[in-house]
């Protein structure tokens, strides 16, 4: 029997997330059934039972991932000279997001968005999930403080700034965001860059 590869491995479970991801942002997770995502992937049962044993599995894969990356994109931040400002750095986390979940739905809306709003009403009911996300925003709030850090090295925020406080801040900003691309629909990134640009620039008269 030949052996399979870990790129074909690795490939099979990106088809079957990527399928799974449409799904939940289309119908939802409750009316989503894994026939739903055998469909869209277009795979066996037996296929994506492989790799995922049931819907919760999935849905928490699919979260960690993107906990993942948003992670990984501060933890980069946090060691660049100069580190990018927040305009700079928030945009470029969506836009690491849009890259490693592009997917959009018939109308056009973008599938993480709507996947935000699904998994902070999941969390009150699921406590397996609610653990997977509440590890996961610990591991980003420390690296936004990492990156406040870094920001009070390069002397461009005083030293007593609270990084805890602005960490937080600015994961909620990005979550807000996210939340009006959910409700209302695409709003240019521009608009969040130019936004939060303008913010950064208010100074009391002299």
């Amino acid at each position: 029997m030949a052996r399979v590869s870990q790129e074909h491995l690795d490939a099979r479970r990106r088809q079957i997330l990527e399928g799974a991801v449409l799904c939940f942002a289309r119908n939802g997770f409750h009316a989503t059934s894994m026939q739903d995502v055998l469909k869209e992937a277009g795979l066996s049962a037996g296929a994506v039972y492989r790799y995922f044993s049931s819907k919760d599995e999935l849905i928490a894969a699919v979260v960690g991932e993107v906990l993942d990356v948003l992670t990984e994109t501060y933890e980069g931040a946090a060691v660049e000279t100069p580190p990018p400002l927040p305009d700079v750095l928030v945009s470029r986390a969506l836009e690491r997001l849009k890259e490693i979940r592009p997917g959009v739905l018939d109308n056009g809306d973008w599938v993480f968005p709507r996947l935000l709003i699904q998994v902070w009403t999941e969390i009150l009911r699921n406590e397996d999930l609610g653990d997977v996300v509440h590890t996961g925003y610990e591991r980003i709030r420390v690296a936004w403080q990492r990156v406040v850090e870094s920001y009070k090295t390069a002397r461009l925020i005083p030293e007593d700034a609270d990084a805890d406080a602005m960490a937080r801040v600015m994961i909620a900003l990005a979550q807000g965001f996210a939340a009006q691309l959910a409700v209302f629909g695409e709003v240019p990134m521009d608009s969040l860059r130019d936004g939060l640009r303008a913010l950064m620039s208010m100074r009391y008269p002299r």
